[in-house]
């Protein structure tokens, strides 16, 4: 005698996904938390750039940097208590080079209107490149 096989006239089985997702994003946290910066800085492999051999070295200039404080300026670690002072650094160094960084650093007692005299020197001799930092 042959059985007949009976069919299920209920429910289809449902498979509950919340437990999985549950699991994945636990561990997703655990590798983020316990990833190092230091890891994956490590393991890459940066070819830089071969500098250009055509750019004369005498004239390349280092960053420049200008303190603006409250009552004056710092041009590279020298005091300079009036615009004329630092009008006439900016332009020996706009006359060397017009593509060297300026650093721009404002202490937290500088006065604005300092500053934007500093920013309008830069501009004057066409000295663009400029980053603004507050300390």
């Amino acid at each position: 005698m042959a059985y007949k096989r009976r069919q299920n006239k209920g429910e289809h089985p449902k498979l509950d996904m919340t437990p999985m997702i549950d699991v994945v994003f636990q561990l997703l946290i655990f590798f983020v938390v316990t990833l190092k910066q230091e890891d994956i800085l490590s393991k890459l492999d940066v070819f830089r750039p071969a500098p250009d051999p055509t750019v004369n070295k005498e004239e390349q200039i280092e960053t420049t940097t200008i303190i603006v404080e409250a009552q004056g300026f710092v041009f590279n670690g020298r005091y300079m208590a009036r615009i004329a002072d630092l009008d006439r650094e900016l332009k020996r160094v706009a006359s060397i080079s017009t593509t060297s960084m300026i650093l721009v650093k404002c202490t937290k007692d500088s006065q604005h209107g300092l500053l934007v005299q500093a920013l309008d020197a830069c501009s004057k001799y066409k000295l663009t490149k400029l980053s603004l930092f507050s300390m």
